[in-house]
């Protein structure tokens, strides 16, 4: 089975380079790996590029960082044109200690063929669960500081304890695509710069009458470390400006809904 792997570089060629070490190892499977770098620093981008001839990845350069939807879509849409059926989304920051792991995902989609996104049990270097989550309600969006004050009071999570079953949303730091899924829906939005592609994405997926699935049966590491990933202040700007577009677009709610939501 061939599959082919975008892996987007944003000045963390250190991490690809454990990441991709991984994925040479995966059984079952022939893996086209594809670097996209998204604009990083010089000699991040150098040390990229360097790193993919060392390991037989095929390479390629953004030409503006348009943001994590906008940088993985270049890579799906070379897998498009090499017409693979699945493609992997991988972060940089990702670990993969079962050789079998992408076999797996892979046997879920061609089993399933109602499935357009396969993801599975995601764990921090600290053993935290991250997969599969759940939406927030409108009430929880409409009162949100009391929300996140009792959320952050008795420890409330989003994350669901559950085993193999379809999902209504993925962590997007590592899940496998139908090919002809993202085709048929116009890739990723490309309106966010930076988070909520996951929420967005649930929603494409119901949209074009298709599920999700979470296997529980597959593990990977993600070693996510948020204080190396630049200002706090500014991801929480662009956060807010991609949560907004999120709910304008594509949750559902109402004009009068949204109003008073915005005026919260």
């Amino acid at each position: 089975m061939k599959v082919a792997v975008i892996v987007l570089n944003y000045n963390s060629s250190t991490d690809c380079r454990k990441c991709i070490s991984d994925l040479k190892r995966q059984e079952g499977v022939s893996l086209e790996i594809i670097i996209v770098d998204n604009c990083s620093r010089e000699d991040d981008a150098l040390a990229a590029k360097s790193l993919a001839a060392e390991l037989g990845c095929t390479f390629i350069a953004a030409k503006e960082n348009r943001g994590y939807n906008a940088g993985n879509n270049i890579g799906l849409r070379h897998a498009a044109e090499k017409g693979y059926e699945y493609a992997l989304i991988a972060n940089p920051d990702m670990q993969f200690p079962e050789r079998d792991y992408i076999m797996r995902l892979a046997k879920v989609m061609e089993q399933k063929p109602e499935v357009a996104v396969c993801g599975s049990n995601i764990v921090t270097t600290e053993g935290q669960r991250q997969n599969p989550k759940r939406y927030t309600t409108y009430l929880e969006e409409l009162l949100w500081p009391i929300n996140g004050l009792f959320n952050l009071l008795f420890r409330k999570s989003f994350i669901l304890n559950v085993t193999n079953q379809y999902c209504e949303m993925l962590m997007g730091s590592c899940i496998l695509v139908r090919m002809s899924f993202i085709e048929k829906t116009g890739y990723f939005d490309e309106n966010v710069f930076l988070y909520c592609e996951e929420p967005i994405l649930g929603k494409q997926v119901k949209a074009a009458n298709m599920k999700m699935f979470y296997l529980d049966d597959a593990t990977a590491v993600h070693a996510h470390v948020a204080s190396e990933k630049g200002s706090f202040v500014r991801r929480h700007d662009i956060y807010w400006k991609s949560r907004w577009y999120y709910l304008k677009n594509h949750s559902g709610y109402s004009h009068v809904q949204l109003a008073l939501m915005y005026i919260s």
